[in-house]
């Protein structure tokens, strides 16, 4: 199953994907008598998603083929949510991503850092390069949805504490990071440095996560890839080891790394392509040049 945020009507609400387009969860919870709220995040906390996707694989799919659709060319899509309680994002979990900043790949533990909800922007939003930055860049990673409260969970029991996966692009001010690794949390937290969605893909639409491959595209070309098998840390991993760190909540984000930075200027399209998923893509500005 895929939903999505999307704009409609001045509003940000959760629908649906098909291969059509999106069917508004509003409309299928009013022609189907269903009580699902109309806010993706809401669905997530509320533990509406299992419901909603036993639903779908037991004859809903063809039941939402008969609803109104917006079609694919015209969908309009917002971030997947704006508030989730905690962003952690994980550096150099690729070893070719830690050579491109000199440094070494961590051995034992992840190197987490966690980002703030106000970076938050979705599908074709601009990253907007801070005035305080020389040198910005983005990195396309896999993004895990937790689904249900979460606190020391062994690797073996991590796929049931999963809502899904999607597509992410974080960005980092490079060159202030470089000045002292203690920046890092300033370096990661300016607004729009973290883009995510569009399209929310539920775990048994997925054969094997391991086997995906993660793409830093710019302007067309792809800059970087890897294949998820190739993380120092697999999400598994990751997973349980924040879990017993802190409580994990349902709409908690673990982004899991990038294969490789890409540094991003003024007037260039940066996307993140996942095997499966829906392209995530976001032109650039840089506010230095805008002036």
């Amino acid at each position: 199953m895929r939903l999505a945020t999307i704009k409609l009507l001045g509003m940000e609400i959760a629908a649906i994907i098909t291969e059509k387009g999106a069917v508004p969860v509003s409309l299928v919870s009013e022609r189907l008598n269903k009580n699902w709220s109309r806010d993706l995040f809401e669905i997530i906390e509320k533990g509406q998603l299992d419901e909603m996707k036993d639903w779908y694989e037991n004859g809903g799919k063809k039941e939402i083929e008969k609803l109104e659709f917006i079609p694919k060319e015209k969908v309009k899509y917002g971030p997947l949510y704006r508030r989730p309680r905690k962003i952690w994002g994980i550096g150099l979990n690729y070893v070719e991503h830690a050579s491109d900043l000199a440094e070494k790949a961590p051995d034992e533990e992840p190197a987490s850092f966690m980002k703030p909800d106000t970076a938050i922007i979705g599908h074709k939003d601009a990253i907007k390069i801070p005035v305080q930055s020389e040198k910005t860049t983005a990195e396309s990673e896999l993004g895990v949805i937790i689904g249900k409260v979460c606190k020391e969970v062994e690797r073996e029991d991590w796929l049931s504490y999963v809502a899904g996966f999607t597509t992410v692009i974080d960005v980092t001010a490079e060159d202030i990071l470089r000045k002292n690794p203690r920046y890092l949390t300033r370096a990661k937290s300016f607004d729009t440095f973290f883009s995510f969605g569009p399209v929310l893909v539920t775990p048994d639409e997925i054969e094997d996560v391991l086997k995906l491959r993660v793409a830093t595209v710019k302007n067309g070309e792809i800059y970087a890839q890897n294949t998820v098998s190739n993380m120092k840390f697999p999400p598994d991993f990751l997973v349980s080891f924040h879990s017993k760190v802190m409580t994990l909540l349902p709409g908690d984000i673990i982004s899991t790394g990038t294969p490789r930075a890409v540094q991003i200027n003024d007037g260039d399209t940066v996307e993140c392509w996942i095997d499966g998923f829906e392209p995530l893509i976001n032109n650039v500005i840089d506010l230095k040049a805008r002036k």
